[in-house]
Formats: structure tokens, C-alpha cells, sequence
């Protein structure tokens, strides 16, 4: 099984890499783009249970992968 886990920051975070892409786009004639938020996105293969692997992957994104202080992340699995 897989587990796909995005991180990205919390929408009352400034995020200014989104700000220079979307800047960057707009450049580049794409007006209609008027946000972009920038984030970080995890594949992992899990083996085992699946309801232990939800467990321990919203363990590992909060406590690892993401700070909860300015981050949102979200856990997706897969087979």
C-alpha cells in the first residue's frame, strides 16, 4: 500500500514562493491566475495493516513531515 501526504502552509501563513510563482505567471501572460499556494507532496510504500499504516502515517506527517504550527498537510492511501 501507498500513502501520498501534501503539506502546505496554512492559508493565514504568507507563502512567498507561491506569491513569485503566481507572479511569475501572470509575467508570462497568464492573468487569470490570481493565487498560488506552494507546497511539498511525500510518496511512501507501507507494508503491513492498514489501519496501523493510517495511524502511523498521520504520526509521521504531523510530527516529521510538517510543522502543524504553520503547515496543513493531508494523508491520502492507495493500494
Amino acid at each position: 500500500m501507498k500513502a501520498r501526504v501534501f503539506v502546505s502552509p496554512k492559508t493565514t501563513v504568507l507563502d512567498p514562493q507561491g506569491q513569485t510563482i503566481r507572479g511569475a505567471l501572470n509575467g508570462l501572460g497568464h492573468a487569470s491566475i490570481a493565487d498560488v499556494r506552494q507546497g511539498k507532496f511525500f510518496e511512501i510504500e507501507l507494508k503491513g495493516d492498514r489501519e496501523a499504516a493510517i495511524k502511523e502515517m498521520d504520526q509521521i506527517a504531523r510530527d516529521v513531515l510538517s510543522n502543524p504550527v504553520i503547515e496543513d498537510y493531508r494523508v491520502e492511501f492507495f493500494d
